[in-house]
């Protein structure tokens, strides 16, 4: 009888560098695709129409008023249309501008360095004023 002579069996070396390379790709790929459907708006610029006039009835149905903005500063002092006010002169202001635009809301743009407490205290001053409506603005 024959003997064979059999090797020992080594066991295959799999690298897996190139599979992680194509990993992070595929990773990093649906990391920015991600971000992109966001609906994150950019001021000051209009995105044309996909089909003349399919989409029409869709922006007629969506547009809404330009919210009122106030500000509040690093001082605690409101602003409104770039003026200092008060709160009781502001409530007049809101009631008139919901009067005007049913669908409208607030858009609070509050100073970094207050603390927090200072604007969900004139949150809620503005939701009693204005309703649900009321938004604060973030970068």
């Amino acid at each position: 009888m024959r003997t064979r002579h059999r090797r020992p069996s080594r066991i295959p070396e799999v690298n897996l560098v190139p599979m992680m390379d194509v990993l992070m790709t595929v990773l990093i790929f649906f990391v920015v695709i991600s971000m992109g459907l966001t609906g994150v708006q950019i001021n000051g610029v209009i995105l044309p129409q996909s089909v003349d006039g399919a989409d029409q009835k869709i922006m007629d149905e969506s547009e809404e008023a330009e919210p009122l903005v106030i500000g509040l500063n690093d001082q605690r002092e409101l602003i409104l249309d770039g003026e200092k006010t008060e709160l009781g002169a502001l409530s007049p202001r809101i009631r008139a501008y919901f009067q005007e635009n049913p669908d409208g809301s607030l858009m609070l743009k509050a100073d970094r360095a207050l603390p927090y407490d200072d604007i969900a205290a004139l949150l809620s001053e503005l939701r009693k004023i204005g309703g649900r409506r009321v938004s604060l603005a973030v970068e």
